[in-house]
């Protein structure tokens, strides 16, 4: 019990004074009492959490400053036993951390990420986000942007999917891509490949290429054209929700699904199904 209360006692004493002095008691108690358990319990808890974080052990070994710390770490530019960490708060005992060449304190520049989203009806943009982690990155991402935390967060979207609809699907942090979609969302071209039943003919085809009203309902025209006997590729500028299943009906065939393929000049390519990558510099809207 005696020296129990010792262990206890000096525990306590621990969070409110200086814990080197406390550690060579430690050191003392163990080896006065030889106690192998109450020394490898004592020795976990004073040296293994004897830890700071990552951001002020930067500071401490470059002289930076705080904020200059926060934009290293953040950017990727820290490695931590040889691997990068961005997450300031990281713990640091006696792991080996430097400084990658060619460092800069700056902010990270904004990103766009680009998802194939599965079928989502009435998803909410908290729901999509959710489908944006480093597990679901695509493994062949052409870009070669280095994947950090900080480029999950502040993400908007426009242009959402027919209902039904899965594929492309965009997320950016950068305020003039979210402009051009939305303030251009009435000249760019949207690309759907639809699946229907039904007999596909040029004659149908050529009919909802112009705009037309049925049954008192305005019916924007679309590019439409045969992929094979069950597939058309449609292209359209601003569709409104239903409108792609409404020309379809038109036209009597019947939508079984569709995906949005391209938007604009930015395609998804060979992207698997709720995976995504980045959207690389030089591809524009």
């Amino acid at each position: 019990m005696r020296k129990k209360a010792a262990i206890v006692h000096l525990l306590a004493v621990s969070s409110t004074h200086n814990r080197p002095l406390y550690n060579a008691m430690m050191l003392t108690h163990c080896i006065k009492h030889r106690d192998p358990v109450y020394c490898t319990l004592l020795f976990r808890f004073f040296l293994m959490t004897d830890s700071v974080r990552l951001s002020k052990h930067l500071i401490n070994l470059i002289g930076c400053s705080r904020r200059e710390a926060q934009l290293y770490i953040e950017g990727g530019w820290v490695l931590v036993d040889g691997h990068i960490i961005d997450e300031p708060q990281f713990p640091i005992t006696n792991q080996q951390v430097e400084l990658r060449a060619n460092a800069v304190a700056e902010p990270l520049p904004p990103i766009t990420l680009l998802l194939n989203q599965p079928q989502m009806p009435n998803a909410t943009l908290e729901q999509q986000l959710a489908l944006l982690s480093p597990e679901t990155h695509w493994a062949e991402d052409p870009s070669g942007i280095l994947l950090l935390k900080g480029h999950f967060a502040r993400l908007s979207s426009e242009l959402p999917l027919q209902e039904q609809a899965t594929g492309l699907q965009v997320f950016t942090q950068d305020w003039r891509t979210l402009r051009k979609l939305s303030d251009d969302r009435t000249r760019l071209e949207q690309e759907y490949t639809v699946q229907v039943t039904g007999e596909i003919s040029p004659a149908k085809l050529k009919r909802i290429t112009r705009a037309q009203i049925i049954n008192g309902v305005a019916l924007p025209g679309c590019k439409a054209s045969q992929q094979n006997e069950q597939h058309l590729r449609m292209v359209l500028k601003d569709p409104s929700a239903g409108v792609i299943e409404r020309l379809c009906n038109s036209i009597d065939l019947q939508v079984v699904s569709m995906k949005r393929i391209r938007i604009g000049a930015v395609s998804m390519g060979k992207l698997p199904l709720g995976q995504w990558r980045y959207c690389a510099a030089t591809q524009k809207f």
